[in-house]
C-alpha cells in the first residue's frame, strides 16, 4: 500500500479498533519478561488488531497531496507509519516462567498507514532516549495534534527523565545531588557515608556505581562518571533498606494496579531483573499508597498513562516513562491480569474508574 492509498481507510480503521506500538525489533524481544508483547497481547484479546513498527519507520507526509481521502479536516503535514500487522500466539504463565511457542508471532506485510488510522499508539521503544528517540516524538507530535492518543504523550516523554522527573517530588525522595562537578559530588558522598550515583540516561541499572566517603580513588571515579565534569550524574544517598528489595510498581492513568518487588542477587546491590534480580510478589504498604495517591494528578496532567515507579524502603527512586517494564511478573507471580486491566483502563476509562474494584487475581489467558 502507497502512502496515498493509505489514507482512505484511516476513519475506518481507528473505529474498528487498531493500535499501533513502536517498538524495538520484535525478535529482540523477550515474550517471557516483555511488557510490550503482554500489552499487545492484551489488546488483541480486546478485540483489537495489533500493528508494530519502528522509530525509523514513522514519517511526516505533506497534505492535500491525498486531502481528499484523509480523515483529516485540514491540510498539512502529518505523521505516518510504515507498519506491520502482527498476530501473538498465546501464552500462559508457569513456576518459572512462561511458556513460550515457537513461532510465538506471525506478523503481515507492511503498509504505509496514517497515525490517525490507529485508536491509540503505544510509544514503546527502549531507551536511550537519544536523537532518533527525540525525533520520534517530535513526529509523534504531528499525530497528537490530529487527535490520535499516543501513551505515552511525547511532550511528557520529552520532559520527564526517568532519573530527573523524581525531583519534582523531593520531599518523598531519599538525599540527592545532581551535578557533573567532582568536588560538589565528593562533599555529598563524604555528608552521607555511602552513595549510588546514576548516570541520568542509563537504563535497566546500567552504569549506576557504588561508591563510599572511603572508597578508594574516589575522585578518579568521579571524573569517570562525569566524562571529566562534562556530563551531571545522579547520586544517591544509599538505602540499606534495598536488600530486602526494590518495588517496581505499575501505574495506570494514576492507579497503582500491580507491583514487584525486585531483590538483588547475593553480592550485588542493584536489583534490576536484567542484572539478575530475583522478582516476588508484593502488596503496597501505606507509604508506597501515599507516594501514588501524590504523583496520581501529575502523571494525569502530563499524559502519562502508563508508568513504572521504582521505590526502596519507602522512597521514591526513579519515574519510569519510556517502557516500564515488571507486567509479566505481576501477571505470573500475582496472578492480576495487569495488562487486561491497563487495555480496559485505555478503552472504557469511565467504566474501569467507576466500578470502584481492586485488581482481580485472575490471570490472563493469552
Amino acid at each position: 500500500m502507497t502512502i496515498a492509498s493509505a489514507a482512505a481507510a484511516a476513519s475506518a480503521s481507528a473505529a474498528n479498533g487498531d493500535q499501533l506500538f513502536i517498538i524495538d525489533p520484535i525478535q529482540q524481544l523477550n515474550p517471557s519478561r516483555d511488557s510490550s508483547i503482554a500489552l499487545m497481547q492484551a489488546a488483541q484479546r480486546a478485540g483489537e488488531q495489533v500493528w508494530i513498527c519502528g522509530t525509523a519507520d514513522l514519517v511526516a507526509v505533506l497534505e492535500p497531496a491525498f486531502a481528499g481521502a484523509s480523515p483529516a479536516s485540514s491540510a498539512g503535514h502529518t505523521a505516518a507509519a510504515l507498519a506491520r500487522p502482527v498476530r501473538l500466539a498465546p501464552m500462559k504463565p508457569h513456576q518459572e516462567g512462561w511458556e513460550i511457542p515457537s513461532p510465538w508471532f506471525d506478523a503481515g506485510p507492511a503498509e504505509h498507514r496514517y497515525l490517525e488510522a490507529f485508536r491509540c499508539v503505544w510509544m514503546r521503544k527502549d531507551p536511550p532516549v537519544d536523537e532518533a528517540y527525540l525525533y520520534a516524538t517530535h513526529l509523534l507530535d504531528l499525530a497528537v495534534a490530529r487527535g490520535v492518543r499516543v501513551v505515552n504523550r511525547p511532550a511528557a516523554l520529552r520532559s520527564w527523565n526517568e532519573k530527573l522527573a523524581a525531583l519534582r517530588f523531593s520531599h518523598l525522595m531519599a538525599p540527592t545531588l545532581v551535578s557533573s562537578r567532582v568536588s560538589l559530588l565528593a562533599q555529598f558522598t563524604a555528608a552521607q557515608g555511602e552513595v549510588v550515583i546514576k548516570p541520568l540516561g542509563g537504563r535497566a541499572g546500567q552504569g549506576v556505581v557504588f561508591a563510599a566517603a572511603a572508597t578508594p580513588g574516589l575522585e578518579a571515579l568521579l571524573e569517570l562518571v562525569t566524562a571529566r565534569e562534562q556530563l551531571p550524574v545522579m547520586a544517591q544517598a544509599f538505602l540499606p533498606g534495598v536488600k530486602q528489595g526494590d518495588k517496581r510498581i505499575i501505574l495506570v492513568d494514576g492507579e497503582p494496579l500491580g507491583a514487584v518487588n525486585r531483590v538483588p542477587r547475593g553480592g550485588e546491590f542493584r536489583s534490576n531483573l536484567a542484572l539478575g534480580g530475583s522478582p516476588q510478589a508484593a502488596d503496597l504498604n501505606e507509604a508506597e499508597q501515599r507516594i501514588c495517591a501524590e504523583l496520581a494528578p501529575a502523571l494525569r496532567r502530563e499524559g502519562l498513562f502508563f508508568v513504572g515507579i521504582d521505590v526502596i524502603d519507602g522512597r521514591l527512586s526513579e519515574i519510569n516513562v519510556t517502557s516500564p517494564t515488571g507486567v509479566r511478573e505481576v501477571e505470573r507471580l500475582a496472578g492480576i491480569p495487569l495488562a487486561d486491566l491497563t487495555l480496559e483502563r485505555l478503552l472504557h476509562p469511565a467504566a474501569a474508574a467507576g466500578s470502584g474494584e481492586t485488581p482481580s487475581k485472575a490471570g490472563p489467558d493469552n
